[in-house]
């Protein structure tokens, strides 16, 4: 019940604390500075997915495990990647832009990504989904907030600045008490899945993050902008993972789906907080 309820409101209220800190200025960043803001949008929506599959394929998963692998790199960024872009140094204002328009073109992406990968892992045996369900539900848990948000801060700016600040906090905090109960009640599952898992989304993490250093250099794009493109590539939205994986798997509590999810939801932070000062330092010192 708290997965199949308070989750989905949680990640919609998340959703709404990064629209109270958008505006709409924020996505005509894409069109002022062209060059870092779509190579991000490329680089989460095409080469984010494109290197989790060759990673699964090279270490032999299949089936609801692989499925549910590509749920999660089918997440955009979240707020998350904006507070580790900011601890690691990079732009702040460029990560909010990746985040918040991959998250509104998700909408549309995630459903048939969904969809596909679903059959293509799993066969005969792959859930029943509804591309138009698993849509309008995006929607109304991620774009609907984000919009919300940005329609407060729009026309009503010191309200939405007086609560922002309060809005993250109790966002953070129902995060933390709903993945912890998730967790609390489904730690044999997930103590049984780290082993095989977590290894692999710690390769995952770090090889999504040396990608994008990589593709950032590549296309000219050094320092804090750089930096900031490799931390949307490194970072994916677990919530999201988990709610569109009990969305599809149709069950309650946490489907199996979820449980890659739920299991980089604890490995996220062990790997990017370490080496994102790591990184801050070295582009720190080298530019």
């Amino acid at each position: 019940m708290i997965l199949d309820i308070g989750l989905p409101l949680a990640l919609a209220f998340i959703m709404f604390s990064l629209g109270l800190g958008l505006h709409f200025a924020d996505f005509g960043r894409v069109l002022r500075l062209p060059k870092p803001a779509l190579t991000g949008i490329v680089a989460q929506l095409v080469l984010l997915p494109l290197v989790a599959y060759a990673l699964i394929a090279a270490w032999g998963f299949a089936g609801g495990m692989a499925f549910g692998i590509m749920l999660l790199a089918f997440s955009p960024g979240g707020v998350t990647s904006n507070m580790l872009t900011k601890l690691a140094g990079g732009t702040v204002a460029l990560s909010i832009t990746l985040t918040a328009v991959v998250s509104l073109l998700s909408v549309l992406t995630l459903p048939v990504l969904v969809a596909w990968a679903a059959v293509h892992f799993m066969r005969e045996a792959a859930p029943e989904i509804s591309v138009v369900k698993v849509g309008v539900a995006m929607f109304l848990i991620t774009a609907l907030p984000v919009f919300l948000g940005l329609l407060i801060r729009r026309y009503a700016a010191r309200f939405a600045s007086a609560i922002e600040r309060g809005c993250e906090i109790v966002a953070l905090i129902l995060f933390v008490l709903i993945v912890a109960a998730a967790i609390a009640s489904n730690w044999a599952l997930l103590t049984e899945s780290f082993a095989r898992l977590g290894p692999f989304l710690i390769v995952l993490n770090l090889v999504l993050l040396a990608v994008g250093i990589g593709l950032a250099r590549l296309m000219g794009i050094a320092g804090r902008d750089g930096l900031a493109i490799a931390v949307e590539m490194g970072v994916q939205n677990a919530t999201v993972g988990i709610t569109i994986a009990n969305i599809v798997g149709a069950s309650t509590g946490l489907s199996e789906f979820a449980v890659p999810s739920a299991v980089y939801g604890i490995c996220m932070y062990l790997v990017n907080i370490p080496a994102l000062l790591v990184l801050r330092r070295v582009f720190a010192a080298g530019g």
